[in-house]
């Protein structure tokens, strides 16, 4: 059964084709990201610190204990959504969402996310794995599959916009130095990881009969950049209108199972952080999926014997592998498809790709421009300190603020994907499809996992240290 084109604004993305202009969504990811970390910069200099305003749950025991710090910090809670509220609904309405749809619903995605983050700071959410993001994740996913939800309560469940955004804030809190070295072998594993997937996906799709659009579709959404690299490969090569949605949900489908899986494989393995996050962005496909499987993984480090590594190591890495290694291929391949296209697959109907010169510039992933500027603006503000004085002084006031609403951000995406997945849309994909599409995520895991902890193990594991 194959999926109809309305199906696309059902799925966990909620994502659809943009306008190229400035002021679209990427770009207003930027913005935010980078106003947040300007006003945190600014706020530093003047001896002062965003820490007031990026509140975040501190750890607590008992109930009583979480009901008196968070009746002491109510206010600061309510003077963060209204700065979450604003920034978000100027690039929302930016987008095309009407103030008056997008607030009444991220009014309930704020407090439940702060119910999670709660959760997540109970003493004994590590024994548990009750990381924020997978439990944000778990129950949209049984919300979204035991209630009807609204149809007004989609537009603030915006899932590639909070990741983003998120993203962008990571780079604050990621050198630029520590790119600049781990640069060469992320995007080498990367490059082998994603084109050994990709002709994978197509070479069985084409076997299997399907159209070359199609099987191009699928192998990009595998291999390059999960949701918005189906979506980016399918406007550039002239794919069917039903194509889209098909491998949107089969990448989906996989980033879910993935966001449990490999963590705990990795733990039965006892991989060190630095490995586990490499392996699980050369497997995950999708951003805010592969974040959640890391920051999970990343909680293990201390408190699981075996596990060794610093904790920030498996995002890190994890990041340097997807969004670096993966994410800022897509425009390339996007303009290569689009050549392919426009000379060999023509069909009765004429669609066909074209080929623009102006290509990759358009499906850049503009937040990845965001992310690096973020990480040189923290490594030059911070260069100058000694080691000590930057632990001391600088990461308390200046980083651990930016982390906090990174970590707000990212709970605002994992609970949008819950909510968003419905398990009867993602079981519309045709068989063929969904074989040619695991039979890349099985040469994509087995691959990543030998050039994660094999070929280039003894760097990772010296990058997690």
């Amino acid at each position: 059964m194959s999926v109809n084109s309305a199906d696309l604004s059902k799925l966990p993305s909620q994502e659809q084709p943009r306008p190229s202009g400035f002021l679209n969504e990427d770009w207003w990811a930027v913005l935010i990201g980078l106003g947040l970390l300007a006003t945190a910069v600014i706020l530093f200099t003047q001896g002062s610190s965003l820490k007031w305003l990026a509140v975040a749950p501190p750890k607590w025991h008992t109930v009583s204990q979480l009901a008196t710090q968070f009746g002491n910090d109510a206010i600061r809670y309510l003077a963060l959504f209204v700065l979450w509220a604003g920034l978000l609904s100027i690039g929302a309405g930016s987008i095309g969402i009407p103030l008056a749809r997008f607030l009444p619903s991220f009014v309930i995605v704020f407090i439940i996310s702060a119910v999670i983050f709660m959760i997540g700071q109970w003493d004994q959410s590590d024994h548990y794995n009750l990381e924020p993001p997978l439990v944000a994740l778990a129950l949209g996913l049984i919300v979204a599959n035991t209630v009807r939800l609204p149809d007004w309560f989609s537009a603030g469940l915006r899932v590639e916009f909070y990741v983003k955004i998120g993203i962008v804030l990571l780079g604050a809190t990621l050198p630029i130095t520590l790119i600049v070295w781990a640069g060469p072998t992320a995007i080498l594993q990367a490059a082998i990881v994603s084109l050994a997937t990709f002709f994978t996906i197509f070479l069985v799709a084409r076997k299997l009969g399907l159209d070359p659009r199609f099987a191009a579709t699928l192998g990009a959404g595998g291999a390059v950049c999960g949701v918005s690299g189906a979506i980016a490969i399918a406007g550039a090569v002239g794919a069917k209108k039903e194509d889209a949605p098909v491998a949107i949900s089969l990448v989906i489908f996989w980033a879910i199972v993935f966001i449990f899986a490999l963590p705990l494989v990795a733990r039965g393995l006892q991989l060190p952080t630095g490995v586990a996050g490499a392996w699980i962005g050369t497997s995950e496909f999708a951003d805010a999926a592969g974040f959640a499987a890391a920051q999970s993984y990343a909680g293990y480090a201390g408190h699981v014997d075996g596990i060794t590594g610093h904790p920030e190591a498996a995002v890190n890495a994890y990041t340097l592998m997807k969004v670096i290694g993966r994410d800022v291929w897509i425009g390339i391949w996007a303009l290569v498809l689009s050549i392919v296209a426009s000379l060999y697959w023509n069909d009765n109907d004429g669609v066909r790709g074209r080929a623009d010169a102006g290509e990759i510039w358009r499906r850049f992933p503009k937040f990845v421009i965001g992310f690096l500027i973020a990480s040189v603006v923290t490594t030059l503000f911070a260069s100058g300190h000694a080691f000590a004085d930057y632990k001391k002084a600088i990461e308390p006031l200046l980083v651990i603020p930016v982390k906090n609403l990174r970590t707000w951000s990212f709970i605002f995406c994992f609970l949008s994907i819950g909510l968003t997945t419905r398990f009867a849309a993602l079981a519309n994909a045709t068989r063929r499809p969904f074989y040619a599409f695991t039979v890349g995520v099985v040469i994509n895991v087995i691959l990543g996992y030998v050039l994660s902890t094999q070929v280039f193990g003894d760097f990772w594991t010296r990058f997690g240290q």
